[in-house]
């Protein structure tokens, strides 16, 4: 019953988007708070947990904002729903919007959401790669020539003075751990927060490389984004969705535990046996990648930074048009 009931009630709506011509009107609640659909990636997942605290506690409420939360449908573009006006923000790459501005879509950045970048080089604990100049020569495994692992692998090999022909690039998909174990590949391009915390709880004995001997990388992380066209008239909207997120990030990193307990709520498997225990290693894992050195949490936007980025992605070629870090990121959002 349930299941015809969900059938009926999708088919009602997509009749309505039809005859509305696919166009969601702006609504407001009761209190005359504004409703919007904030969306992520399409696998509920505790480095959502800002979100999901945001939304249990009332923090964009309190901010003046409705928010409904929103997973992305798996064979979904990260953008698309954002530009038909499914969702009025999304959290992406930074370095994944420049990728967008270049090829023409209106896409810009309103917040921070993680403040270091999460990718890494992850090999075996026997490996005797210990910086990333170390890869000359090796094989290296990334889930293919797209998106942050792959602009990581770039970001290592640049800083470490070494080319794309210096090593073996070995497009593994998402199949890390058996690429790793095998000995298909010496080393993988993973992320802190998820792949290694995956080796961990497999008890597979490995560890991380860093990206650059500097500890920093020319490019930028998580962020929320929206369209410049929306940012233009909904400003203030805007800076309420960045508030609650970032009052979120800070509760969650004060109070872990609270947020696996309100991650339950959204995440089905963490009450799976040891699903909890695996929640809580990712989130202790992606804590120091949401606050500066001394713990604080700002969605504040570093300019500099994303001029750097611009200028390295058209350098490596991942963009092959210029994009201005002041037309991909705007701290309109995060000013009082």
């Amino acid at each position: 019953m349930r299941r015809i009931l969900a059938l009926i009630l999708t088919i009602g709506l997509a009749l309505g988007l039809s005859l509305s011509g696919c166009a969601r009107v702006q609504q407001n609640t009761a209190d005359g708070s504004e409703q919007v659909t904030l969306g992520m990636s399409y696998i509920p997942d505790v480095q959502f947990a800002p979100f999901y605290v945001a939304e249990s506690e009332g923090l964009f409420t309190a901010a003046g904002v409705n928010a409904q939360l929103r997973h992305h449908g798996s064979n979904e573009g990260l953008f698309t729903a954002l530009l038909s006006g499914e969702e009025d923000y999304v959290l992406a790459g930074g370095d994944e919007v420049v990728q967008a501005r270049s090829e023409g879509m209106d896409i810009v950045a309103i917040g921070q959401y993680y403040r270091s970048y999460p990718v890494t080089i992850i090999v075996p604990e026997s490996s005797d790669i210990h910086t990333a100049a170390d890869l000359a020569g090796r094989s290296i495994g990334v889930p293919g020539r797209f998106g942050e692992s792959w602009f990581g692998l770039l970001a290592a090999l640049a800083q470490a003075g070494l080319t794309q022909d210096d090593v073996s690039i070995v497009e593994i998909g998402y199949t890390q751990q058996a690429a790793l174990t095998t000995g298909r590949v010496e080393a993988i391009i993973g992320f802190s927060n998820n792949d290694q915390v995956q080796f961990a709880t497999a008890g597979i004995p490995t560890r991380t490389v860093p990206l650059s001997a500097a500890g920093e990388v020319p490019l930028q992380s998580i962020v929320m984004a929206t369209t410049a066209a929306r940012l233009s008239t909904h400003q203030d909207e805007a800076k309420r969705v960045v508030s609650g997120m970032t009052e979120g990030i800070r509760r969650t990193v004060a109070a872990p535990a609270s947020a696996i307990a309100a991650a339950k709520t959204y995440i089905p498997t963490l009450s799976d046996q040891g699903g909890e225990a695996a929640a809580s290693a990712t989130l202790n894992a992606t804590i120091p990648l949401w606050t500066y050195a001394d713990g604080t949490v700002s969605a504040e936007m570093d300019e500099a930074a994303w001029v750097t980025m611009c200028s390295f992605m058209f350098g490596q070629g991942i963009i092959t048009s210029t994009v201005e870090a002041s037309d991909a990121m705007s701290n309109a959002a995060t000013t009082p």
